[in-house]
């Protein structure tokens, strides 16, 4: 007899999110979309910015004050650490939760992303369920 397993969706309403200002820092297309789909499409959050590198990471942080940042810590120009240490020495970001979201997932790589200023650390690649469960204590009301 086949066995079927069952996941259970995490439960999240978009009503018990709060909409928040979402910076995206991630040079990959296909990520970003799935991104974009999952924060727009199941979280309800609309006020989401994209940068495709580091350099403009930096200028849009400055142009649209985020409440959260997803970071890729593996960008051009400027890398996501870099980048990370740059905003977090900031007063005006000190704040601000700066969630690593990379395919670093060796051994070390969490700490070294929390040490970077990072407030936490998402090993990609993406699985919706995972991600929505990462994301909800970011995005609920309080």
């Amino acid at each position: 007899m086949d066995q079927v397993l069952q996941t259970k969706p995490v439960a999240i309403k978009v009503n018990e999110v709060e909409p928040k200002r979402i910076l995206i820092v991630e040079d990959d297309e296909s990520i970003v979309d799935v991104l974009l789909n999952v924060l727009q499409l199941l979280l309800g959050q609309q006020e989401i910015f994209v940068a495709r590198d580091g350099y403009a990471g930096i200028q849009k942080a400055y142009e649209c004050d985020p409440e959260i940042i997803l970071m890729d810590l593996s960008l051009p120009k400027l890398d996501g650490w870099e980048l990370t240490r740059a905003l977090k020495s900031n007063p005006r970001f000190q704040g601000v939760p700066i969630l690593a979201m990379t395919a670093h997932a060796m051994i070390g790589d969490r700490e070294k992303a929390l040490d970077a200023g990072c407030n936490d650390y998402y090993a990609k690649p993406i699985e919706v369920d995972e991600f929505i469960h990462f994301m909800r204590p970011y995005l609920l009301n309080r």
